[in-house]
């Protein structure tokens, strides 16, 4: 289904002065159209309580993916439809680049945009039967080592029956958009972004399954710590330390994370096969 917005705001990567020129630039391009379009940094608090009472239908954000994860996290809850302006380097998330959003901004309100639906995962972290803490993911859930270089032992289960056990340096939790992230960089295959499916990728396994796993849509994962030195992150946030016997749950979130997109859903394979030949012809020979 098409989608036009009538309530945009714009953020940029607070870290990044040339987003906030940008972000300037496409509020006042809307306000011209007749929209009140605040924009302001992702970590404005003011800007993300109004975000979270619903009072926009859109966020636009200017940066790169990181940009992008933060705003879908944000944005998920509320069920507002997340559009991103690429200004990073590598924009697996972001279809539109810093020179054409004039041009796909006229797409938009021409009602030739839609919405694409991506899946996100629960994380949830208990010790002896007690959660200690729970967040979500649009890209992956990661146990791994911390410091120490020794691998970590571990077991997987899915859907409470035991998949492997593991000596690692970890393990991904990754959902199709994620696989396009570190699970990719990890050996995982690339999952067309609207799969509801969670992919596990060991990372740097020894003498284990050394392959990819697939799960079919609505499995859950229980991984459980056979040794200290671990830590969990979601979506390359800071580390949360783990012991052993820990357990981290990987499922399906309620929430859904929105991007608008344009063109037919091929925009994916071609935006991915852009990057990596824009990546290997970096490359030297």
């Amino acid at each position: 289904m098409s989608f036009t917005p009538t309530r945009p705001v714009v953020t940029a990567y607070a870290k990044m002065p040339e987003a906030f020129a940008e972000a300037e630039a496409i509020s006042a391009y809307l306000k011209e159209r007749g929209m009140d379009a605040p924009f302001g940094s992702l970590y404005d608090e003011e800007l993300r309580n109004r975000v979270k009472k619903g009072e926009f239908d859109m966020l636009i954000a200017v940066g790169g993916d990181g940009s992008m994860l933060r705003a879908g996290h944000l944005c998920a809850s509320s069920g507002v439809p997340l559009l991103g302006v690429n200004l990073g380097r590598l924009g697996f998330l972001i279809q539109i680049e810093r020179h054409e959003w004039r041009e796909y901004f006229e797409k938009l309100f021409n009602g030739e945009g839609w919405i694409e639906n991506r899946m996100m995962l629960r994380a949830e972290h208990i010790r002896a039967g007690e959660t200690l803490g729970v967040a979500k993911a649009l890209n992956e859930v990661v146990v791994a080592r911390g410091q120490n270089l020794r691998p970590v032992r571990f077991t997987v289960f899915v859907d409470e029956r035991r998949l492997t056990n593991y000596v690692a340096d970890g393990i991904i939790a990754a959902t199709a958009t994620g696989s396009t992230a570190y699970a990719l960089a990890a050996g995982g295959p690339i999952l067309p972004p609207d799969l509801r499916n969670i992919l596990l990728v060991p990372i740097a396994p020894h003498l284990s399954v050394d392959r990819a796993v697939v799960l079919s849509e609505g499995a859950s994962v229980s991984i459980v710590l056979k040794s200290e030195n671990a830590v969990l992150s979601v979506d390359g946030q800071p580390p949360a330390s783990l012991m052993e016997d820990d357990t981290v749950k990987v499922t399906v979130a309620d929430v859904t994370a929105q991007f608008i997109r344009f063109g037919d859903p091929g925009y994916f394979y071609r935006n991915i096969t852009a990057h990596i030949n824009e990546n290997s012809l970096g490359l030297p020979r």
